[in-house]
C-alpha cells in the first residue's frame, strides 16, 4: 500500500468520541485522505442502559426509531466537528446494524479503520462489551485498525514510530499496512523482543536487518533494536515505547479460534489494555 487514500473512524456516544473524530481529522490532512464516520445504530447492540418503562413497550418500533435518532445525532455532530476543524473531504454514514459487523463491512471499503480504546468503567458489562467490539473488529477486519486511546492528548501523528516485530506473519502485515504512515514518520524504531521462549533464535538478527533492507527500498530509514525481556510482552512494548517517546505503535494482532470463536493472543490483549499511545494493529 502506497498511501491511504479513505479512513473509516467509529462514532459511537462515548465521552471520548470527540477527541477520536479530532485525530481522525488530522491524520486525513496529514495524509491528504477522504474521512468517513460511521454510525451504526446497533439494532442488535440492545443497550444495557435501557430502562423499565421501555422494557415493557411490546413493539419494537419505538426501540428501533430510538436507536437510529441516536446514531443520526452522531452523525450530525461529526458533520459540525469536521466543518469546525477544516476538513477538506468527509461524510458521514448511519448504517442500520450490529456495530461490528457494520465496521467491518464498512472497513473493507476503506484503507484504514479508527476506533476508540475500550474505557474503564464501573459497570463491568458496559467495559466487557466494549472491550469485546474492539477485538472483534481487530480480528475480523480485513483492513489495518488504529486504536486511540481513552485518555490523553496526541498532537503528533506518526512522527517517532515503534514496530514490533517477531517474524510472524501478522507483524509482517502490520509493517506493510503501515507503510503510508512510516514512510512520513521522522523516526522508526523497528524492535523484537528477545523473551525466554525466542532465546537461540541465531537468525532473527539476520531477518530483522532483512525487513530493515525492504524498508529501505521504500524510503524508510529505521534503527534496530533487540530488547531482551523476562516480562509480558506487552509490558516490555509500552515501556520501551515511552522510553523511545514514541507516538505511534506498530504490531501484528493475534488470536486463535476457539470453537467458533476468536480469543485474543495475551500479548495483544494486554496492549490494548494498558496502551498510552495509538497503536496500529494487523491481523
Amino acid at each position: 500500500m502506497t498511501t491511504y487514500r479513505s479512513l473509516l473512524v467509529h462514532l459511537d456516544d462515548r465521552e471520548r468520541c470527540s477527541a477520536r473524530v479530532e485525530y481522525a481529522v488530522r491524520l486525513a490532512a496529514r495524509l491528504d485522505a477522504h474521512l468517513v464516520g460511521l454510525a451504526p445504530t446497533g439494532v442488535l447492540d440492545l443497550p444495557l442502559e435501557v430502562g423499565p418503562g421501555l422494557l415493557g413497550i411490546d413493539t419494537t418500533t419505538t426501540l428501533l426509531a430510538a436507536l437510529r435518532r441516536t446514531a443520526d445525532e452522531r452523525a450530525v455532530r461529526f458533520r459540525e466537528q469536521c466543518g469546525a476543524l477544516g476538513a477538506k473531504s468527509f461524510e458521514a454514514v448511519v448504517d442500520d446494524g450490529e456495530s461490528v459487523a457494520s465496521i467491518v463491512t464498512h472497513g473493507r471499503c476503506s484503507d484504514l479503520v479508527i476506533l476508540g480504546q475500550a474505557e474503564p468503567s464501573s459497570t463491568g458489562a458496559v467495559t466487557a462489551r466494549a472491550q469485546a467490539l474492539v477485538e472483534r473488529v481487530v480480528l475480523q477486519n480485513a483492513r489495518p485498525t488504529l486504536l486511540v486511546p481513552y485518555a490523553g492528548r496526541f498532537d503528533s501523528l506518526g512522527d517517532n514510530v515503534l514496530v514490533a516485530w517477531n517474524d510472524s506473519k501478522e507483524s509482517a502485515r502490520a509493517v506493510g499496512d503501515a507503510l503510508p504512515l512510516l514512510q512520513k514518520a521522522q523516526q522508526v524504531h523497528l524492535m523484537h523482543c528477545d523473551t525466554p521462549a525466542a532465546a537461540g533464535d541465531a537468525g532473527m538478527r539476520a531477518r530483522l536487518e532483512a525487513l530493515h533492507r525492504w524498508l529501505l527500498w521504500h524510503g524508510v530509514e529505521a534503527s534496530l533494536h533487540v530488547e531482551p525481556t523476562q516480562i509480558d510482552v506487552g509490558d516490555t512494548l509500552m515501556s520501551r515505547a515511552a522510553d523511545l517517546g514514541a507516538d505511534l505503535l506498530v504490531m501484528g494482532a493475534y488470536g486463535h479460534s476457539r470453537w467458533a470463536e476468536r480469543v485474543m493472543g495475551g500479548a495483544t490483549r494486554e496492549v490494548l489494555r494498558q496502551m498510552t499511545l495509538p497503536v496500529l494493529m494487523s491481523h
